[in-house]
């Protein structure tokens, strides 16, 4: 009996790895676009925090990279 080694095999794929960059990629842009809107002097009210961009669009985008996350981990490994 020889004794082999046994194989190193990775947990993901390359495919799970773009799909997580990807995710990483829209989480970051979900969470730049929400940033901003505050206002200079602490006396004045700045209605732009309530905008489309950051109470609809930028959490949006966050929840959506979350699920690609969710999909890249998910993902099961192609037969070859």
């Amino acid at each position: 009996m020889k004794n082999k080694k046994p194989t190193k095999t990775f947990v993901f794929q390359k495919k799970n790895y773009i799909f997580m960059i990807l995710g990483l990629i829209v989480i970051a842009i979900g969470f730049i676009l929400m940033s901003g809107g505050a206002s200079d002097d602490p006396n004045v009210f700045n209605p732009e925090i309530y905008n489309f961009r950051r109470i609809r669009l930028a959490p949006t985008l966050v929840l959506i990279g979350f699920g690609i996350q969710v999909y890249a981990i998910l993902t099961s490994p192609s037969k070859k």
